[in-house]
Order: structure tokens, then sequence, then C-alpha cells
């Protein structure tokens, strides 16, 4: 079993900055590629970058958004300056395993607020 805990989510005013992170535990050996998911209120939940073999951002995220990966640590953080009201969201980590097909995990979410 593999588990993830985000944390780093909080309340901003437009144009702020903040920085999640994602730590994996268990058998993080199993972990292939990781990446953040959000979900804002009313809407479904979309992605928003991965880092596996190569990095993948969403285009309302590109060039604001930057996500690295500790593969040491394994851990997985996001970098999210400019940040807009439209940012608000649950934001989940994800991460895929590369043992088992299909299989990927799930973090419970840390809240980000963007104030306008």
């Amino acid at each position: 079993q593999v588990q993830l805990v985000e944390s780093g989510g909080g309340l901003v005013q437009t144009g702020g900055s903040l920085r999640l992170s994602c730590s994996a535990s268990g058998n993080i050996f199993s972990i292939g590629a990781m990446g953040w998911y959000r979900q804002a209120p009313g809407k479904q939940r979309e992605l928003v970058a991965t880092s596996g073999g190569s990095t993948n951002y969403a285009d309302s995220v590109k060039g604001r958004f930057t996500i690295s990966k500790d593969n040491a640590k394994m851990t997985v953080y996001l970098q999210m300056n400019s940040l807009k009201p439209e940012d608000t969201a649950i934001y989940y980590c994800n991460a895929v395993s590369r043992t088992i097909r299909g299989k990927e995990y799930w973090g419970k979410g840390t809240l980000v607020t963007v104030s306008s």
C-alpha cells in the first residue's frame, strides 16, 4: 500500500504564491509518475501537473505552476505562483503504480483558496 499526504494549502491573495507538498509512504518503490489534480466547487477533478518521464501542465497553469519531485524522499511539490481566484480548489496528490496496471493512489487533498 501507498499513502499520500498533502500539505501547504491555505488562503492567499491574488498574485500570491503557495508551495504544496505531497509525501509518499508505504511501498514507495512501486510508485511511478506522480502529479497534482484539483477540484473546484461544482466542477470535476482536473489535471494540474504530472511528473514522470516528463512534466506536463494544464494550460490554465502553464507558466505559473511548477511541479518537481524529490525521488529520494518520494515527495512531489507544486510551486504555485501568480495565483488567481480561479485556482481555488482542493488539490489532490496522485501517484501511479508502476507495477500494477491501472493502480493509482490519492491523498485526501489540501485546500487552496485565492481571494480577490
